[in-house]
């Protein structure tokens, strides 16, 4: 049995600690990166708990329950950055990479005390797709939701376009994952690529639509 808070509790605390030795502009980064792992967590008990109540297969749960829960736990703390302290466009952008890869990094914590550490090669290639996968996904949130938040209109229509993309997205990746073989090698190429055409494509050096405010 693995106890992920007690996994949470080891990360999180020099992380924490940290925090009383930065200044201002340092502890953001540091706190959306305990917010990733906290959300990487209750994400955990989530999926549990849906999957139970839903009954569940480990396909089913895999692509139609974890996707959703997960792409939700991961937009509420850029919700909340947003609609308390309206920042510009390029710390939002910051906050929304850094939770995603602090998800993506807990995630695979865990799944190496579950399954072992022994294959290097599959371990690098899954941790840099999952890895990949989770920050793409978060970065459509950090390119697209900031310059929208201040048209009511667009916001509520922006928000959730962005999490059901997110969404189809993860769950065709886990989807591949689940089916093994070569759909399995594909899924964790697939994220990278996107990753670097999203790169390419200026994705995460400007916003898109209207420009800081």
């Amino acid at each position: 049995m693995t106890y992920i808070e007690n996994i949470f509790v080891c990360m999180a605390a020099p992380l924490a600690a940290a925090l009383l030795f930065l200044g201002r502009k340092g502890r953001p980064a540091l706190l959306f990166c305990l917010a990733g792992m906290g959300a990487c967590l209750l994400s955990a008990y989530l999926n549990t708990f849906f999957a139970q109540l839903c009954r569940a297969d480990a396909v089913n749960a895999a692509t139609q329950v974890a996707p959703v829960v997960e792409e939700i736990m991961k937009l509420l703390p850029l919700l909340f950055y947003l609609a308390v302290f309206e920042p510009e466009a390029k710390r939002f952008r910051l906050a929304a990479i850094v939770t995603a890869a602090s998800f993506a990094t807990f995630e695979n914590v865990c799944y190496l005390t579950q399954n072992g550490a022994g294959q290097f090669t599959y371990l690098l290639i899954r941790g840099f797709g999952t890895g990949a996968m989770h920050v793409v996904c978060g970065s459509v949130y950090g390119s697209a939701l900031r310059p929208v938040w201040t048209d009511r209109a667009l916001r509520a229509s922006c928000i959730l376009g962005l999490l059901c993309v997110a969404i189809i997205y993860h769950a065709i990746y886990n989807l591949l994952v689940s089916v093994g073989g070569a759909p399995r090698l594909a899924a964790y190429f697939v994220p990278m690529l996107t990753a670097l055409c999203f790169r390419a494509a200026g994705g995460w050096e400007r916003p898109l639509g209207r420009t800081d405010r």
